[in-house]
């Protein structure tokens, strides 16, 4: 029988001290870097489709191969968490990310572009390796607190990018928004150079092959993992379907909006970040389901406000809060209900996990921009009310089947 490994008698020691507030911050800010890098497109759409001569109903597949990558990434790369020292890793995989934004940066191709975004996709999963990194050094007490505070990075760095994005847009074009993140991104690889807490590697007698396949197992011993996943795609399909779609109605008329206005309706979702870090208490003390409940009925109302966006720009504010405050209380929920069955394998399950919300997103993307040209606004909020409702529908159903079977 294989003995447990140092890291996993460690994370079952209940008198482990808690996180650092400056370890606790410095991961959010990083994640938040390193998922910015996948969203910096949405609003950046329409200029780098007249550059490359790019079809409205086909610049969503920009979105979609990042996302795609994202996916092979979540499955290959962030696994190793479990095999190789993390701090080694979260440092080379940032230094390569530098190359590729340099590259999407100074593409002059959309070969090179779609070359560049794909491998910015596939090195995006530092976030999901620093999360699993922060759940492996909280203690267990505060577990889900701490993926609430760097979860809460990430989505700050979502609405950011957006923002960041839409202005440098405007001033210096789109090509610098890469540079700027390729700078941002090397500053951040020197601060965790020197704060990153030095661990030995895992002591796990596995080969990468056997930890890929043990992936797999996990889809199929927990019943959560399962679940939490398709949820996760639904409700990141949602996320995807809005964030995706919305700089082609605000840019074009009667709205007309510059892109760094289009920008700014990214910080209307910062209570999502507030949600993000509530909700992981109360999967703490044994709410997860009720927080899901609550929250996918938000998500559900939140099209209503969206879809009267040519009425009123106040409309798509109150729906863009309070469909980012769904998505984002489910997020968190679902990683803190699903770290608690495995504390030896959070890697793999992070990895097991986010490769339904990148395959949600990769859909969302793509769909939402054909079903825009096909039949406009409107079109596109029915398509996002209906992924929600399925999500909100899946959940009362396995929670009618297995009521007792997880929190």
């Amino acid at each position: 029988m294989q003995t447990s490994s140092p890291d996993a008698q460690l994370l079952s020691n209940k008198d482990r001290p808690a996180m650092s507030r400056l370890v606790a911050l410095l991961f959010a800010v990083c994640s938040g870097l390193a998922v910015a890098n996948i969203y910096y497109a949405q609003p950046l759409l329409d200029s780098i489709a007249q550059e490359f001569s790019l079809s409205p109903s086909s610049i969503g597949i920009v979105i979609t191969v990042t996302q795609i990558c994202y996916a092979l990434g979540l499955f290959l790369l962030v696994p190793l968490g479990d095999l190789l020292n993390r701090r080694k890793l979260i440092i080379i995989q940032m230094l390569l990310s530098v190359l590729a934004l340099v590259l999407v940066g100074t593409a002059q191709s959309s070969s090179l572009l779609f070359t560049g975004m794909a491998v910015v996709g596939l090195l995006a999963v530092i976030t999901q390796t620093l999360v699993a990194f922060a759940a492996h050094l909280a203690a267990p007490s505060e577990r889900g607190r701490i993926v609430g505070q760097v979860t809460s990075g990430i989505v700050i760095g979502i609405l950011l990018a957006r923002t960041v994005a839409g202005t440098l847009n405007d001033w210096f074009g789109w090509r610098s928004v890469y540079l700027f993140s390729a700078s941002l991104t090397l500053l951040g690889i020197v601060v965790l150079f020197f704060v990153l807490p030095r661990q030995q590697s895992p002591q796990v007698k596995q080969s990468y092959f056997q930890l890929l396949g043990s992936v797999l197992q996990l889809y199929r011993e927990l019943h959560v993992l399962r679940v939490r996943g398709v949820l996760a795609m639904l409700i990141f399909t949602a996320f995807s379907i809005l964030w995706t779609s919305m700089v082609l109605p605000l840019s074009s008329p009667p709205l007309s909006l510059s892109h760094t206005v289009i920008g700014v309706f990214g910080l209307a979702g910062a209570a999502g970040a507030l949600a993000a870090a509530r909700a992981g208490k109360l999967a703490d003390r044994g709410l997860g389901q009720k927080t899901t409940g609550v929250a996918l009925v938000i998500l559900l109302l939140s099209w209503l406000p969206i879809g009267y966006v040519h009425h009123s720009l106040w409309f798509l504010i109150l729906g863009v809060i309070l469909l980012d405050l769904a998505v984002q209380a489910v997020h968190v929920t679902n990683q803190s209900l699903i770290y608690e069955v495995r504390p030896e394998a959070q890697s793999r399950l992070t990895a097991a996990y986010m490769i339904f919300y990148s395959i949600g997103s990769a859909i969302g993307s793509i769909i939402s921009t054909q079903v825009y040209a096909w039949a406009g606004w409107t079109a596109v909020c029915w398509l996002g009310a209906g992924v929600s409702a399925a999500a909100l529908v899946f959940w009362m159903i396995d929670r009618y089947m297995h009521r007792n079977f997880d929190r």
